[in-house]
Parts: C-alpha cells; sequence; structure tokens
C-alpha cells in the first residue's frame, strides 16, 4: 500500500471504526431495553390474564356453591342444574365453563356441542400436548394454570389459550375456563415491530450524520493528499530539470574543453610531429614510418576528441538552430552506421527558447542511439514539424520493434525512454511511442509556450 494510501486509512479508520462501534453499543442497548421492555410487557398481561381467569373461576364457583354444598355426591338434579348454570355463564364469544369428570368425559361445553358424553381423556393439540388430561391433574392438584392450542370459536383458528382449573371432589368434576392469548401476541408482535423500525430509526439518524463526517474526513485527506502529491511532484520535476539542466551545463564546459583545450593541444602536437617528419632525412625510412603512424594515430584521437565534443554539446546548435544540429547529427549518424536516414523539415514562424531546442536535440540523439543499438533497421527518418499550437518531432524506424506498453512510456522500455519522457513532461509536452514488428515511431510534441516569435530573436541578437 503506498504511503499517501496508509495516511488515508490511518485517518478514516479509525473514525469508521468509532461509528460503528458507537452504533453497535446504541444497538445492542436499544435491542436489550426493547427486549427487556417487551418481555414485561408480556409477563405483565399474562398476569392480567390469569388474574382474569382467577376471577372468572370464582365468579361461577359462587354461582354453583349454594347447589354444589346442599347436594349428595350422586345428586343428579343437583348436577343437572350446576350444568345448567355453568352453560349460561358466557362473558363473550369466546368466553365460556367448561366441565370433564375424572375419567375425561366431557359433561359441559356451550361451544363444542359434539363433546359432551364423549371421553377426551387422550386429546392432544398440535404441541403434543394431553391438554385434557393436564387439566384433569392440574385440577386434582387444587387448581392450576396450563397454557394449550384450542381452536377459537369466534374465527375458528387453532391459537395458543390459558385456562385456568378447579376440581369439585365430591362429584369428581374438573370445572374450567380460559382466555386466548393471540391478541397477547399480536401486542408483543407489534412491540417487535415497532422496535425493529427504532432500530432502523437509529441507524438512519447515525448514517445521516456519520456519512457526512466521513466524506468530510475523507475529502479533506484527499485534498491535503493531493495538495502535498502535488508539492512533491513540483519539487521532483523540479529537481529532474536542475539535474538535466547541471549535466547540459557540464557538457557544455566539457565540451569547451576538450574543443578549446584539449583539441586545440592535440592539434599543435600534430604540427609538430609534421614538422618533425619534414626535418627527419628521407633514407631514414624507419623514422619516418614511425612518425607517420604515430601522426595518423593522433589525427584518429583528435577525431575522437571532436566526436565526443560534439556530442556533449554541438556548437551548430547554439549557433545555426536546431534544425541545422539535427542535419548534422543525422549525417553523422548515418556516416557511422551505414543506415540510410532522411531529415523533414519546414520553416519556422517562431524560434524554440534554448532550453526546448537542447531538449528535441537530445531527444532525437536518444532515439537514433536506441535505433542503432537494439532496432536492427535499414532506414530511418526524422520529421519536424510546428502547427498553430505545437511543434513536433517524429522519428520512425523500419526495425524489429519492441513492446509498448499500452502507448505507457514507462512499461515500454528502460532509462532512455524514461528521460525523454521527463524532458517533455517539464515543458508541458509529451512523449508518444508506436511500436509493432514493422518499426517503431516516437513522437516529440512540445506546446507553442516553448517558442518566442522574431522580434524577441532580433532583440536578443541586438543585445
Amino acid at each position: 500500500m503506498k504511503l499517501r494510501n496508509q495516511i488515508l486509512a490511518l485517518a478514516v479508520g479509525p473514525l469508521v471504526f468509532a461509528i460503528l462501534a458507537i452504533t453497535g453499543l446504541i444497538t445492542w442497548q436499544s435491542l436489550t431495553l426493547a427486549r427487556t421492555s417487551i418481555a414485561a410487557f408480556e409477563r405483565n398481561m399474562l398476569a392480567a390474564k390469569e388474574t382474569e381467569l382467577l376471577n372468572l373461576t370464582n365468579l361461577a364457583i359462587s354461582a354453583i356453591r349454594s347447589v354444589y354444598n346442599e347436594a349428595g355426591a350422586d345428586d343428579e338434579a343437583a348436577k343437572a342444574e350446576v350444568k345448567r348454570i355453568l352453560s349460561s355463564l358466557d362473558y363473550g364469544e369466546d368466553g365460556y365453563f367448561f366441565v370433564y369428570d375424572y375419567n375425561g368425559t366431557n359433561v359441559v361445553h356451550p361451544r363444542q356441542t359434539f363433546r359432551p358424553g364423549h371421553n377426551w381423556l387422550d386429546l392432544t393439540d398440535p404441541d403434543g400436548n394431553r391438554v385434557i388430561f393436564e387439566l384433569i391433574r392440574k385440577a386434582k392438584e387444587g387448581g392450576g394454570l396450563f397454557q394449550y392450542k384450542w381452536e377459537k370459536p369466534s374465527t375458528g383458528e387453532t391459537v395458543d389459550k390459558l385456562s385456568f382449573a378447579v376440581g369439585l371432589e365430591k362429584w369428581r368434576w374438573m370445572i374450567g375456563t380460559g382466555v386466548y392469548l393471540d391478541d397477547v401476541f399480536v401486542a408483543t408482535a407489534a412491540a417487535k415491530t415497532e422496535l425493529r423500525r427504532s432500530i432502523g430509526q437509529t441507524f438512519l439518524i447515525v448514517a445521516l450524520f456519520a456519512l457526512p463526517a466521513v466524506l468530510i474526513v475523507f475529502a479533506t485527506c484527499m485534498m491535503l493528499n493531493r495538495r502535498q502529491q502535488r508539492t512533491a511532484d513540483g519539487k521532483l520535476k523540479e529537481l529532474a530539470q536542475r539535474i538535466i539542466d547541471t549535466q547540459e551545463e557540464e557538457r557544455l564546459r566539457i565540451a569547451r574543453e576538450l574543443h578549446d583545450g584539449i583539441s586545440q593541444n592535440l592539434v599543435g602536437v600534430r604540427f609538430a610531429i609534421d614538422l618533425a617528419r619534414r626535418k627527419v632525412p628521407a633514407e631514414n625510412a624507419a623514422a619516418v614510418e614511425a612518425i607517420g603512424k604515430g601522426a595518423h594515430a593522433l589525427n584518429d584521437a583528435i577525431k575522437e576528441v571532436r566526436r565526443i565534443s560534439h556530442d556533449l554539446r554541438p556548437r551548430v546548435l547554439d549557433d545555426l538552430g536546431l534544425t541545422a544540429a539535427l542535419e548534422a547529427l543525422i549525417a553523422h549518424f548515418s556516416e557511422r552506421t551505414g543506415i540510410a536516414t532522411t531529415l523533414e523539415s519546414v520553416a519556422f514562424k517562431h524560434m524554440l527558447v534554448p532550453e526546448a531546442r537542447v531538449a528535441l536535440y537530445r531527444v532525437a540523439q536518444e532515439a537514433l542511439t536506441n535505433i542503432e543499438r537494439h532496432a536492427g533497421a535499414t532506414k530511418v527518418n526524422l520529421r519536424f514539424a510546428s502547427s498553430g499550437s505545437k511543434v513536433q518531432m517524429e522519428i520512425t524506424d523500419n526495425g524489429r520493434g519492441f513492446p509498448a506498453g499500452d502507448g505507457d512510456t514507462r512499461a515500454a522500455g528502460g532509462l532512455g525512454l524514461r528521460n525523454m519522457e521527463e524532458r517533455m513532461t517539464h515543458f508541458g509536452g509529451r512523449l508518444e511511442v508506436e511500436s509493432s514488428r514493422r518499426g517503431t515511431v516516437l513522437r516529440a510534441i512540445l506546446p507553442i509556450s516553448t517558442m518566442k516569435d522574431r522580434s524577441t530573436v532580433h532583440r536578443e541578437a541586438a543585445e
């Protein structure tokens, strides 16, 4: 990961983590509180139902107490009267009393008239509970509550029901009544729905505050990052150009030293050798031959010094301009390599600034060096032209080419191409490379801002 991405992650990461932690804590507390409240609400409603069942059961016992207390164990008339009383004790469509004997035979059931006279001891609900058996057991224990599933008369659906059963020991009867709990569960479900809605609102509120905060931090980091990057890039480009300028100044100094110093000294030595050769007697053939070989070697050294001086900084570039310097460059290149080289150039309405001339010359010099070393070309064409908004130098060869890296010169080659691109980028230009098996096209393009008009040129010449 790059340093700027690490800094961005360090800046945004803790904020995102804190927001997620706070949101998680708020959600956990909300869920805990809501679940506790819903559980307490459900317990209170069930307690209210239990109290209601106890009151209803006491009411029914009170209604039959006088008849039951005065009757004997086999008093059928009293039993019939109690059946009538309990059958008439309705409290709503779903509120009624039922009676079973301890053997499981139904005695009273005002809503399901098919049950009286039949034994239901083994009746089970959808959950597998033995409903009548458990109710009779609660009654034998002195009375108690039992929850099970039963058909609700008003809807015909099987829902949860809570019943309270007590025993009439003298007659061995179980008397009970119950309330349906679907309304309790509906209220609980509504509370849970409200809980989910509240949590959703909490997330929305947190998001409304957190998202802009994260975006502001992110945008600030990106702005600072880009500012620092632009500053660093500017300093890097400035440093690179300073290095290039220093190199050019050093090349110019060395070229002058070679041309004006070493080259002149070597020429003087050559004249001295020529003078010595003329003074040696003709009959001393060995001495004449040795002096001739030395003079020939010295001539080669002079040529090499001049070549190095020219490569470092051709004087023609400063004296006659870029076109003349390119003509000399390709002539020397063609003579040295045997590659057919042509130059196409049009007359300029404007002159390039000195730094831009040097940059284009170095690009051409590097390109021809690469062609000589790697391309295996037999033809090279250098075309130099200017339009209304740019100056373009195009170098084409018919060599073997190289992978161009999808137009990315940095991926296409080594240090030479990167140096060429940096030279163009410094002046706001660009370097384009198109390469295939049929050859390579290199374009160095500079904007019009790198040129100065003729009046400036003449004024500078006069000064």
